[in-house]
């Protein structure tokens, strides 16, 4: 059994030193993120230890995975911490006067969607704030945020905020939060001409068609098919692409059937040469949600860029 703690005497430079290792899961990018090296992180956690008389840590791969203690002190400390950090240090975000970069992952449907009507806000209302893109290419964005290659990610997440929630709920500490932005809906795109331009668009006939998906992933099986499995029917997708924009021009020159969202279609330049139609089932509605990382800088800027792109959404609703 661990001896008593003198919590006078307990070095809170450790508490520090265990909240980044705790959020980074690792020693090497908590080092970064303190400006210390990273024995001096071993060694704080190396004292914490001792003090506490348990692991805290075990390597696991490339990283490091908590012992029940650790997961169960850090709710505690991580609160106390942002507590202390947001009166000693408060939160001053002006976006007029501000001079930083977001990277924001996001697919090419919805960056058409939103960044037309963003940046004349960034023009007027922060003219030092730039944003910066990357492309989108998976369901699950939480490593592109773990590892700091963005600051935030938009887009359709159902699996990882069902996960999170699930997490949540059973009460382990969750390292994300989300925001919807807005809902989407999908319509069957074809071209002028078509076939099926004159006739109504049945599950037979659709079912019937030649197919392409548009995959972030390259996976050829995507919710549409999800959809359509749950009706025992199927389609036949003959071309699998990775932006909707390539969707919309393939389809311009072929009799192939595609699935845009109907906010994209206006902005892409070329739906007067495109007959749209709503699909013969039904679908999961899909909401278009912002993830981000729960332990980040200035939470008033996230906050302010939350809002400004719930703005440039409500433009082109």
């Amino acid at each position: 059994m661990a001896p008593p703690i003198n919590f006078r005497s307990l070095d809170l430079n450790l508490l520090r030193v265990f909240d980044e290792v705790m959020s980074e899961r690792s020693l090497t990018r908590a080092a970064h993120k303190l400006s210390i090296t990273q024995p001096a992180v071993s060694n704080a956690m190396r004292r914490l230890r001792e003090v506490l008389g348990d692991e805290l840590l075990v390597r696991q791969g490339q990283g490091v995975e908590p012992t029940p203690r650790a997961q169960a002190l850090w709710p505690v400390v991580r609160e106390a911490m942002q507590q202390l950090e947001g009166v000693l240090v408060p939160d001053d975000f002006s976006p007029a006067t501000a001079d930083t970069t977001f990277v924001i992952a996001m697919a090419d449907a919805t960056a058409a969607t939103l960044i037309p009507s963003l940046y004349p806000i960034l023009e007027k209302e922060a003219p030092g704030i730039g944003v910066r893109l990357l492309p989108l290419t998976t369901r699950d964005p939480r490593p592109l945020l773990d590892d700091g290659r963005a600051d935030m990610a938009v887009g359709y997440f159902p699996a990882v905020l069902a996960d999170l929630t699930a997490r949540a709920q059973a009460g382990a500490l969750v390292a994300f939060d989300s925001r919807r932005l807005y809902e989407g809906e999908y319509l069957c795109v074809m071209r002028q001409g078509h076939p099926l331009e004159q006739v109504p668009l049945t599950l037979d006939n659709y079912c019937a068609a030649q197919h392409m998906l548009v995959s972030f992933s390259g996976r050829s099986f995507g919710f549409i098919d999800e959809a359509l499995a749950s009706l025992g029917r199927s389609r036949k997708v003959v071309l699998t692409v990775n932006q909707f924009f390539t969707a919309a021009r393939v389809v311009l020159n072929s009799d192939l059937l595609t699935i845009l969202p109907r906010r994209f279609v206006p902005v892409i330049g070329m739906h007067e040469q495109l007959v749209l139609r709503d699909l013969p089932f039904d679908v999961t509605p899909v909401h278009v949600d912002a993830l981000w990382r729960r332990r980040g800088p200035h939470p008033q800027a996230y906050d302010w860029l939350l809002k400004t792109l719930g703005r440039a959404s409500d433009m082109n609703a």
